[in-house]
């Protein structure tokens, strides 16, 4: 053996057993995608741990959680028992921040007027029985409006996403039809309309197609510069997105101590509720296989909830996590384990 190999061979004996155990990956939700980023920058700036996170839609988020690939998955429509049974019981959705689903729209000549729209018309639309904008049902929820006799194109998401199960879980809301004919879920079956894949490739179809509209989360409205309308809420008040209006509809949300975090906060009640609002999740093991990235992911995971990091939310239009569900999630993250043990503390 040579000196060079001898050297070689040294080296790597002496490598720190954890070498690489640094970095984390994760998949899923572009819905929260932008605040995600903010965080995994900062955290990795405070502590060096690089996380790595693909943007591919909640739908894949849960594929590949459930196939190991990842450390952890992301999501914004909560697994159902079928999902959760494929992992062997072995998740746990931690809510991460709370956003807005909007519905944007394309349409030249409405100047600075705030659309309006109910559920029951948005179901029209999306089940393509309104297909001009002057249509008389828009009309009557907006007197005063010039809305134009051009098409109405519905865009919709092409791949599993979080965003299409808050969007169709508060259409199943209005109608009987939709619910027997397109449900909720991560992924449906549109009766109408163009597909796009994540929430970036739904905002830039609505962004080039004339009379287009879509359904996205708040910052890709904002960011991209296009309108958004105000919403009929189970209060029957027209609300528009913002921090407040998802904060109290979150305020709606029945958790308690032994919860699993999975809620539905759409059509919530209270007059001051955003109707087509939703808690985020992230998809993280209860018992993961390797104790140093089990130990990673909890202590991001005990950041991430701190008022440092989720006063970072409210810059990108993301709602804070209630007390009330920050204290939930502290009682819960000392039960995740790794290999059966639990998971060593600072």
């Amino acid at each position: 053996m040579t000196t060079k190999t001898l050297l070689v061979a040294g080296a790597m004996l002496l490598a720190p057993p954890l070498a690489g155990a640094q970095t984390l990956t994760g998949a899923g939700a572009t819905f929260p995608n932008p605040i995600y980023t903010k965080w995994f920058d900062a955290y990795n700036k405070k502590t060096s741990v690089q996380i790595n996170y693909q943007s591919i839609g909640s739908g894949g988020g849960i594929r590949q959680f459930t196939e190991g690939t990842v450390d952890f998955g992301a999501t914004d429509g909560p697994m159902n028992e079928s999902q959760i049974a494929a992992t062997n019981a072995n998740v746990l959705h931690v809510p991460t921040v709370m956003g807005a689903v909007v519905v944007t729209y394309n349409l030249p000549g409405v100047g600075d007027t705030k659309l309006k729209f109910d559920g029951n018309t948005l179901v029209d639309i999306f089940m393509g029985r309104i297909t001009k904008w002057n249509d008389k049902r828009i009309a009557a929820l907006n007197p005063g409006a010039k809305l134009p006799d051009i098409d109405l194109i519905v865009v919709h998401r092409s791949d599993g996403s979080g965003t299409t199960y808050v969007f169709t879980d508060y259409l199943n809301k209005f109608s009987r039809e939709w619910k027997d004919k397109v449900g909720y879920a991560t992924s449906v079956n549109w009766p109408v309309g163009l597909g796009g894949k994540g929430n970036e490739g739904v905002t830039q179809q609505v962004k080039q197609v004339e009379g287009a509209v879509g359904y996205v989360e708040l910052i890709y409205a904002i960011s991209n510069k296009l309108p958004y309308g105000a919403i009929k809420n189970a209060e029957g008040k027209f609300v528009e997105p913002s921090l407040e209006s998802v904060t109290a509809a979150a305020a709606s949300a029945k958790l308690t101590k032994n919860t699993d975090f999975r809620v539905s906060i759409t059509n919530a009640p209270g007059a001051a509720s955003y109707p087509i609002s939703s808690f985020t999740w992230l998809l993280v093991p209860k018992d993961a296989k390797n104790p140093a990235k089990a130990k990673l992911l909890k202590d991001f995971l005990t950041w991430m909830i701190t008022p440092e990091a989720q006063v970072m939310a409210n810059d990108l239009h993301y709602a804070s996590l209630p007390k009330e569900v920050v204290g939930l999630i502290e009682a819960r993250l000392p039960t995740l384990k790794a290999g059966g043990k639990s998971i060593a503390s600072n």
